[in-house]
């Protein structure tokens, strides 16, 4: 379900993934009965941010690096 949490790519999940260890350390029953939920919608919405804004930097990078390789060429074709 979730990447490993522990990541340097969640560090602004932290907080919300140790609340969600603490309710899982409460025991079986606490934890079946559905008082985690709350703790884990957090924390799949911190993590879904995460992610968006991680693709966000991504395709920004996949722009810049691609506009490079465009100048490239096209100093590569103006030279030719």
């Amino acid at each position: 379900m979730h990447p490993h949490l522990d990541s340097p790519n969640n560090a602004g999940c932290w907080e919300v993934i140790r609340a969600l260890d603490e309710c899982h350390a409460r025991g079986f029953l606490y934890k079946a009965s559905g008082m985690c939920n709350k703790a884990k919608r957090d924390v799949t919405l911190c993590l879904r941010g995460e992610r968006i804004a991680r693709t966000k930097r991504n395709h920004e990078k996949a722009y810049e690096k691609r506009d490079k390789v465009r100048e490239s060429w096209k100093e590569i074709e103006e030279n030719s």
